[in-house]
């Protein structure tokens, strides 16, 4: 292997993996990005990367400066690992219902965060407008803003489109993907788009409580279902980033769906994931149903378990929401 430079260097290229119980059970290739094995633990290393490197290159950020963020958390991560890397102090605002592994991580990586309640976006007090305004009262300050910063979306268009395509040898049938931000499925989905053409089916995959599955079907932004156990995903509008993504159609997949996915793949597949994964592989199992045998469908590995065992992988959470037997698969 090459020598990278740096933590920003060592983002990307990450493999390809054949989910074998679930490509054999469907007769169809399903294809898993193992984005938890980027340096910092997630696909928002990319999107990280991607905002700083262009907020260099533009000159609004400068050496010493400030990087701000509202995040669910692994966007923070992995701006906290970059700042670190390239001198710079972080700020990072999060909604306080997040996974508490999350901000035990963002507090060992030193980045000064501030929690606050969970709001509609329409709040002024909603995590994404209480980061603009702390960027905007800071010295040499950036909003990082990754749901509206198109270098999210452009980063993921240069490299993880790009590396799915090489990786899958050229011939893939359909990618699949959840969204909050929009910039994974809006860069990635976009450069396949181009490569495969029209045959080359993109599908949103929407958790429950998310406005998109609707907004797909049917051009209206409204709520589906109860509010979903996912963090990070799903979201009530439409992002400039996912703004005029090709998106041929939509899934919605339930918590129960969801979380009975992550511990299939544990248990079978030995992969420790989180809950956005197991939505992507569940919805991308149903599309390689939809399109049958044959097929090659690839999809999203974000990150690991690790940030999510006090609830994900744990008994009495999992029972308090009535998703054990979703996770045990016992009937």
């Amino acid at each position: 292997m090459a020598i990278v430079e740096g933590f920003a260097g060592a983002v990307g290229n990450t493999p390809l993996i054949r989910l074998g119980r679930l490509s054999a059970e469907t007769g169809c290739d399903i294809l898993g990005k193992a984005e938890f094995m980027n340096p910092g633990g997630s696909v928002k290393d990319r999107a990280a990367r991607a905002i700083i490197l262009a907020a260099e290159r533009d000159g609004s950020l400068r050496p010493g400066g400030t990087v701000v963020e509202g995040t669910a958390g692994n966007t923070g991560i992995s701006l906290a690992h970059l700042c670190h890397a390239r001198g710079y102090r972080c700020v990072i605002v999060m909604p306080d219902n997040q996974s508490p592994e999350k901000f035990e991580i963002l507090r060992t990586l030193g980045v000064e965060l501030e929690l606050v309640k969970p709001v509609p976006y329409a709040d002024p007090n909603h995590y994404q407008r209480v980061a603009k305004r702390r960027a905007e009262e800071l010295d040499g300050a950036i909003w990082a803003n990754q749901f509206d910063n198109t270098a999210n979306r452009d980063g993921h268009y240069a490299t993880t489109g790009p590396e799915i395509w090489r990786d899958a040898g050229g011939r893939l049938d359909a990618f699949v993907a959840a969204t909050g931000t929009g910039g994974t499925f809006g860069g990635a989905a976009t450069f396949l788009k181009e490569q495969g053409g029209a045959s080359l089916r993109t599908v949103l995959a929407d958790p429950q409580g998310s406005a998109l599955y609707r907004w797909v079907k049917s051009g209206e932004l409204k709520a589906e279902g109860p509010g979903s156990i996912t963090e990070g995903i799903g979201i009530g509008r439409v992002t400039a980033n996912l703004k005029d993504a090709p998106i041929d159609d939509a899934l919605h997949v339930t918590d129960v769906e969801a979380v009975g996915m992550v511990h299939r793949l544990l248990r079978e597949e030995g992969l420790f994931l989180g809950s956005a994964a197991g939505v992507n592989v569940a919805a991308a199992v149903a599309v390689a149903r939809q399109m049958g045998p044959g097929h090659r469908i690839a999809t999203i590995l974000c990150d690991s378990g690790h940030k999510y065992q006090s609830r994900l992988y744990d008994r009495t959470w999992l029972e308090a929401k009535g998703l054990l037997k979703a996770a045990t698969g016992v009937t």
